[in-house]
């Protein structure tokens, strides 16, 4: 177990973690946990960065918030508590480490482990604060404030300016069209807040 996870439980906890738990590697682009799949196991993870997504009525899919090292999934820790399908879909964002327990322990451990209690509390608030944030921007933001929101979101969980995005990627992870962000970006190339490159996007603001 990594130390940024070793700081968050006691050492009982991450005994039993180290027992039990499964590390899994992902590259970018691999799905984790899928739509209606049954959760059998929380993640929590270790290195690199989980993008978590729902999809709408027409099947489109929309970014709802990041999970970092150290970060686990509410959604599916509800999911596993309820005994409901998966009704997020998690995709790593660059290459990612996860570590995986059994669901039948969430609750067990909610009981035994104080940490683990502030933990999964936390997450949820978190999570909370993020679904708001993405609500704000859907409903009272325009497009192109979604834009530059995201862009700067990515450029702070990958800690770089320059990001090996496309344009199809952006349009599916705002809701919209590859056309749509194809000509914002153009605009805010225009306005000297990114350079668009083959392959990526450069953010000079």
């Amino acid at each position: 177990m990594k130390n940024h996870l070793e700081n968050l439980f006691e050492s009982e906890l991450i005994k039993e973690i180290n027992e039990i738990g499964i590390n899994k590697k992902f590259d970018e682009g691999d799905i984790i946990i899928d739509l209606d799949e049954i959760i059998k196991y929380i993640p929590i993870v270790i290195s690199g960065i989980i993008k978590i997504l729902k999809e709408d009525i027409n099947e489109k899919e929309l970014l709802l918030y990041y999970l970092n090292p150290g970060d686990s999934c509410s959604v599916s820790m509800n999911c596993c508590l309820s005994n409901k399908k998966s009704e997020i879909r998690a995709v790593a964002e660059k290459q990612t480490e996860i570590i995986l327990f059994p669901n039948n322990k969430m609750e067990e451990w909610l009981v035994k482990y104080p940490s683990w209690r502030s933990f999964v509390l936390n997450s949820y608030n978190n999570r909370i604060d993020e679904l708001f944030k993405t609500i704000n921007l859907i409903a009272f933001e325009n497009l192109d404030e979604r834009l530059t929101s995201y862009l700067e979101k990515k450029s702070i969980i990958n800690k770089s300016n320059i990001l090996n995005v496309k344009h199809q990627e952006i349009a599916d992870d705002l809701n919209t069209s590859r056309v749509v962000i194809s000509r914002l970006l153009k605009k805010l190339e225009n306005k000297k807040y990114l350079k668009i490159n083959r392959k990526s996007v450069e953010l000079i603001k």
